[in-house]
């Protein structure tokens, strides 16, 4: 429980794993490829369960997924894929696990023929985060027009589990929209964050 009277967004409750994740990483601007690969991939994996039950089990998910190495990920053999859906630590969903190594490949493709999946996302933005004024949590969309247009150039290019919802959670925990409600305190720092180039 956060011994402080922050003002915050209401989602991360008093979970004091999930206060900590808010604040010091959901809305801060991410540019790198490999990061912004795993953080899609969970938010994969959080398809129909709770963002802290992902949360909760991160660190399992980086011991079982070679750290979230695209270039390991992409090898994996059938034998591995077994092996991942006998641990009991992560989400064994065989379309998930079988998407993260399809995602791997298709994040490697664009590493080598360009542009890179750091410049390939946050294009989609203008390199720079869109600053969102919302009052209230009604006020924050599921997805957007931008999320929409994402999602259906990473499906293309063969990445799995990004569907529109999936994907703006994903722009909303990189930084790529602040969507830190104004009355919370982190809207300013993840405003002033946003000022800055990588």
């Amino acid at each position: 429980m956060p011994h402080d009277d922050l003002p915050r967004c209401s989602w991360p409750g008093q979970d004091p794993l999930y206060v900590a994740y808010h604040d010091q990483e959901w809305g801060v601007p991410e540019y790198d490829d490999r990061a912004l690969y795993e953080k899609l991939v969970l938010d994969g994996f959080q398809a129909g369960l709770s963002w802290i039950t992902i949360l909760r089990k991160r660190d399992n998910f980086r011991r079982a997924f070679d750290d979230f190495t695209p270039e390991k990920i992409a090898r994996y053999t059938p034998k591995r894929v077994e092996k991942l859906m006998q641990d009991a630590g992560i989400v064994r969903n065989r379309a998930k696990i079988e998407g993260t190594l399809l995602s791997a490949r298709a994040w490697l493709d664009v590493m080598e023929k360009g542009p890179g999946f750091s410049t390939l996302l946050w294009d989609f933005v203008d390199g720079k985060p869109k600053i969102n004024r919302f009052k209230t949590t009604g006020q924050v969309p599921a997805e957007t027009p931008v999320s929409r247009a994402m999602s259906k150039e990473l499906a293309a290019r063969g990445f799995k589990f990004c569907g529109p919802t999936i994907v703006y959670a994903f722009m909303q925990a990189v930084g790529m929209v602040n969507d830190h409600l104004l009355t919370c305190h982190r809207h300013a720092a993840c405003t002033a964050l946003a000022e800055r180039k990588p």
